[in-house]
């Protein structure tokens, strides 16, 4: 193939490839004292210098939900600025609304969802933007979410260092089982699954929930955090990917270790998606020291969240390994998040 052929292929849903968007950052944005951490592959969010105060800036789209986008809006641009070790504190909103489907019950309903998710982790929703917009077959809000750390205790995923343990949290896919149940009520049902776990599976979004700031404070409240990543499309493969590529290493991943629950198991199976690439906000991936990593692990787990400790860090010419069964396999790539294959067109 040639580069002319390259250049005109069509890209699926999902994140740019990671060479392309990894040119495109160099070479169209440019540097500046104050940017601690500018744009780059696998950091969650960008940090600007103010003195001693950073403040961490962070915007993402919610494409996927219908129900409830105001609480996956809020959460999943927190969960990015919670993963520097900084807390959020101020969120704006841009929610772009199809043409010929919205009343105010839906604009109404969508502010709620917001300012329920906001109050929950003290933010102050200041501004954004709102437009009936022609094109779209559903609501889009995208978020941009501010907030605070202290220079000294900023975490980025650059840091991660070899020899370190990965941990993660909640497993894999939660939210993905939460727009599966959600999105593919009636399908499913059809299927056989029963409503007791439809509901639970809908209840993902709250119980064990896409939120990650509770475990990330634990986190650094209890070890020195070398990194911290939170997995969202392309899923917790892709997220793995992702801190490899900014901290330049190879990781040793456990594939028993790599958990899901039931719930997601089934939902996946019933759909044909590779759980390691369904999108999951709601797991942390947490870098630590090894000598560090048991008492961060069982400090999450005294709080009812489960974690394990999934893998280890090792050097750049290693690659990305994963075991199972003692078999070392390449940790598998995913193009588009998995569960984009069930919301084509």
């Amino acid at each position: 193939m040639n580069t002319s052929d390259v250049n005109s292929a069509v890209f699926p849903p999902g994140k740019l490839p990671f060479d392309l968007l990894s040119r495109l950052l160099d070479g169209y944005t440019g540097p500046n004292k104050r940017v601690l951490v500018g744009p780059r592959v696998g950091e969650d969010a960008t940090v600007i210098e103010f003195e001693r105060t950073c403040l961490v800036v962070k915007t993402d789209p919610i494409t996927f939900a219908t129900d409830e986008i105001g609480h996956y809006a809020v959460h999943v641009n927190a969960n990015d600025i919670a993963t520097m070790g900084a807390l959020p504190r101020w969120f704006l909103a841009t929610l772009l609304l199809p043409e010929g489907r919205t009343d105010a019950a839906l604009v109404e309903a969508i502010f709620a969802s917001i300012h329920q998710a906001a109050q929950e982790i003290d933010v102050s929703l200041c501004g954004g933007h709102t437009e009936i917009t022609v094109g779209l077959d559903r609501p889009i809000v995208v978020g941009q979410m501010l907030g605070e750390v202290q220079r000294e205790d900023l975490v980025q995923s650059a840091d991660l260092q070899v020899g370190d343990a990965l941990l993660m949290t909640k497993g894999l896919g939660v939210e993905a089982t939460a727009i599966l149940a959600r999105e593919k009520q009636t399908e499913l049902a059809g299927r056989g699954f029963t409503p007791d776990l439809l509901s639970s599976a809908q209840n993902y979004l709250h119980n064990p929930g896409i939120s990650i700031l509770k475990e990330a404070r634990i986190a650094c409240r209890t070890a020195r955090v070398h990194a911290m990543h939170d997995p969202t499309e392309g899923g917790v493969a892709t997220a793995l990917r992702e801190l490899a590529i900014a901290a330049d290493t190879g990781l040793a991943l456990e594939g028993e270790a790599l958990f899901a629950s039931d719930e997601t198991r089934r939902l996946c199976a019933a759909f044909n998606l590779d759980p390691l690439g369904i999108i999951s906000s709601g797991a942390l991936l947490i870098g630590v020291a090894a000598s560090d990593a048991g008492r961060v692990r069982d400090a999450i787990r005294e709080t009812g969240t489960r974690c394990e400790i999934i893998g280890r860090v090792e050097d750049r010419s290693f690659g990305l390994k994963l075991r199972k069964n003692d078999v070392w396999t390449d940790l598998p790539t995913f193009d588009r998040d998995e569960i984009g294959k069930i919301f084509e067109s």
